[in-house]
């Protein structure tokens, strides 16, 4: 009998959480404890000496509506690792809670690979996103505020880019008109609202190493621009500090369990988009103080995630994986070579060859621009056949890239094994991998983007409008040059139009907007429409969740 994702997670024996935690050595003084089954841990213990830990990046191909299952093999193969006597832990991001409303209906891993109490991580959780929300709105009302009182920093109300922040789906926010009804209300203008993980202070969160990097990089937010184009800052407003209060707690990771009772740290969230969709350095950092190994994931496709992993995160946090594994499905590769969505249960060896050439990027990037060991996870459906999946073993072969097949979804860790002997394998051979940046610091704002755009996309080169040639002279001006790049463009694509799919030749990328993100560090490239406040779809997923009298929540998948 088929079950729902929700039900074997409500059927799991959870163990409580103090259990879990002695597994990597924290009594319960160490815990700070939200119920039995969810703790905070808090970050003091990044200051004592960490283990020697191997780090397993997890990515995939290009997301398509079949679906790759990034999430559901991270938590898997670590509890294959575990199967094996490893000591894991996995690093995940928390799932915002508009999308849960929205299509996604829950983002906890599936099946038998998941990550629980499921109901509480899709749902308020430890409450950091609304601690995010919250520090991201003071700042706003701050803003207004030294307006209305005055303005002695001279803000021009025309030039704030600081939007207010709500963790939900809802379109009707994008753009507002406020300060209405007479001058005790404040000064009209125009705002919106971005979703919680699209929020600069979500990205800076989950970039700070501890609680005064954090207040620092706050304090560096630019909320807009004076009358003479000079930027101004929270740390101008004097909000910084406030604003670091409200997150004192929410800096500690979350740690919780898998079904097979693996230890997880789920922290922090950042739009894989917009910005550079990790969880927190302080988890990550966490989790391989820890552990052996840590088994965490990058948001979206490698072209996106990966390469903002790599170029951002593993640079401002001095880490490097040891080994990556690259999520793909027979389903997906065949959407990616011309199979309509209903048709690809069928087998089709043609179309499987057409779309081949999108994981092949992939593997390439990691391995040859990047410098770093890579396995391909064939996350396995019923209903793919040996010849398919023997096709794809003998296209990564040629590539010197070993598959192994996953079928965590189904079987749990068991179902991890061949997976996780080859990471262990990988991570043994190549001891001292040959990582590298696919740009230096040093580049220029456009050579950081090009490289970006023609090693990883494999673009054949850039073009700029008018507005962005604008905003890197300004960005120059303000002594910007040295930040990383953080590329926003469609999941879908290698390129910035959603519908190229597979190894498109012969495009350009075209750059329309660039901010900076001078909190979080790093230079956003704005192509095609990137929306930072999603709405709810015809029939949004909240249609379907709902709660019984014994509090026992269904429909979350």
């Amino acid at each position: 009998m088929f079950k729902s994702d929700i039900q074997i997670a409500q059927e799991a024996d959870i163990k409580d959480i103090r259990e879990i935690g002695k597994k990597i050595g924290l009594e319960e003084d160490d815990l700070d404890l939200y119920g039995k089954y969810k703790a905070k841990v808090d970050y003091k213990f990044l200051n004592e000496k960490k283990k020697d830990s191997k780090l397993i990046l997890v990515t995939a191909i290009n997301p398509t509506p079949a679906g790759e299952g990034k999430t559901t093999t991270t938590i898997g193969v670590s509890d294959a690792l575990s199967r094996l006597d490893k000591n894991v832990l996995v690093a995940l991001r928390e799932p915002s809670l508009g999308p849960v409303f929205g299509i996604k209906g829950g983002a906890a891993g599936g099946g038998y690979a998941q990550v629980v109490p499921m109901e509480d991580i899709n749902l308020h959780f430890t409450g950091d996103f609304h601690a995010i929300g919250a520090a991201n709105n003071l700042l706003a009302a701050m803003i207004d505020n030294h307006i209305h009182q005055g303005n002695e920093l001279s803000i021009d109300p025309r030039r704030i880019t600081w939007r207010r922040a709500v963790d939900m789906n809802d379109r009707q926010l994008r753009y507002i008109v406020n300060g209405m009804g007479g001058k005790v209300n404040g000064v009209p203008r125009e705002d919106g609202f971005d979703i919680t993980v699209a929020s600069e202070v979500m990205a800076a969160f989950c970039l700070a190493n501890n609680i005064a990097d954090l207040k620092e990089k706050l304090g560096n937010i630019i909320i807009g621009y004076t009358y003479s184009n000079e930027a101004v800052t929270a740390r101008d407003l004097k909000a910084n500090g406030a604003m670091a209060a409200l997150l004192k707690d929410a800096l500690k990771p979350n740690l919780v369990q898998t079904l097979e009772g693996t230890p997880a740290f789920i922290h922090g969230g950042p739009f894989a988009n917009i910005a550079h969709g990790c969880n927190s350095i302080i988890a990550t950092k966490m989790a391989m103080h820890f552990a052996d190994y840590v088994v965490t994931e990058a948001g979206f496709g490698a072209d996106l995630g990966a390469e903002k992993f790599l170029n951002i995160k593993c640079k401002m946090a001095d880490i490097k994986p040891d080994a990556v594994i690259i999520v793909a499905t027979v389903r997906a590769l065949k959407y990616n070579g011309g199979v309509k969505k209903e048709d690809l249960n069928s087998e089709n060896l043609e179309a499987l060859e057409k779309g081949l050439p999108n994981l092949l990027k992939h593997v390439e990037n990691i391995t040859n621009v990047f410098g770093l060991p890579a396995v391909v996870a064939i996350n396995k459906f019923s209903f793919d056949t040996d010849n398919e999946i023997n096709l794809i073993k003998k296209k990564c072969g040629e590539l010197g890239v070993n598959v192994a097949l996953s079928e965590v979804w189904e079987k749990g860790g068991e179902g991890g094994i061949e997976l996780a002997n080859e990471v262990l394998k990988l991570i043994d051979e190549n001891n001292n991998n040959n990582f590298r940046y696919c740009y230096d610091e040093n580049d220029t704002i456009k050579e950081k983007i090009e490289k970006i755009a023609t090693k990883i996309y494999g673009a054949d080169g850039v073009d700029y409008t008018p507005n962005a040639e604008k905003e890197i002279a300004n960005l120059e001006r303000l002594g910007f040059s040295n930040l990383p790049i953080c590329m926003a463009k469609t999941q879908y694509s290698l390129t910035h139009d959603m519908t190229k799919l597979g190894r498109p030749k012969d495009f350009r990328i075209t750059v329309r907007q660039l901010t900076v993100s001078a909190g979080a560090g790093f230079i956003v490239a704005l192509t095609g429409e990137i929306m930072k406040m999603p709405g709810l779809p015809k029939v949004p997923s909240a249609e379907k969740i709902d709660v019984d009298e014994n509090g026992v929540i269904s429909g979350l998948f």
